[in-house]
């Protein structure tokens, strides 16, 4: 059926078949879901990878469907679907298989142990002493001498924990 010049039928008649767009869904969630983790642990402020991994994929899969990239609002609905899907199944495995727990929640990394600042640690994450300074006085600690530990927890954040009295 046409209305001013749309096909309605022909918009939900997939242009590529349903297995590729699934496909091509669950290669690219894994490789971006790898990136992220490898690159910008630490950078996401208060969401998870997970968390900026879906809105990213999510908003090109619409946007494509919308705009007639591809011209099946199927092809992005199956394509938002498999990204959703890849993204529960990840928090499924995380919560229950252990070695999956470390690949989706990554175990903390002290950063500072008792007011000593473990540089190594800083260096594999790409942080200097100063972005981690500005970390602590953010979290109430002016000196590093004041902090009994800092994390670098796997959601990105950093944790501190004060010597009593500091």
């Amino acid at each position: 059926m046409v209305i001013l010049g749309f096909d309605i039928g022909k918009a939900f008649i997939p242009d590529v078949s349903p297995f590729e767009v699934i496909v091509r869904g669950v290669i690219m969630y894994l490789a971006i879901f790898v990136l992220l983790r490898v690159v910008l642990r630490g950078r996401t402020g208060s969401m998870t990878t997970s968390d900026v991994l879906v809105l990213v994929i999510i908003s090109d899969a619409a946007q494509n469907a919308m705009s007639s990239n591809y011209t099946s609002i199927t092809d992005g609905i199956v394509l938002v679907a498999t990204i959703v899907g890849m993204s529960w199944l990840f928090d499924w495995l995380g919560y229950h298989v252990p070695w999956m727990r470390r690949l989706v929640h990554p175990e903390r990394k002290p950063l500072v142990v008792n007011g000593r600042v473990m540089r190594k640690n800083l260096a594999q994450e790409l942080m200097t002493e100063e972005e981690l300074m500005t970390q602590l006085r953010l979290q109430g600690s002016e000196h590093v001498g004041d902090v009994k530990a800092a994390f670098l927890e796997g959601n990105g954040e950093i944790s501190v924990i004060r010597r009593a009295g500091a």
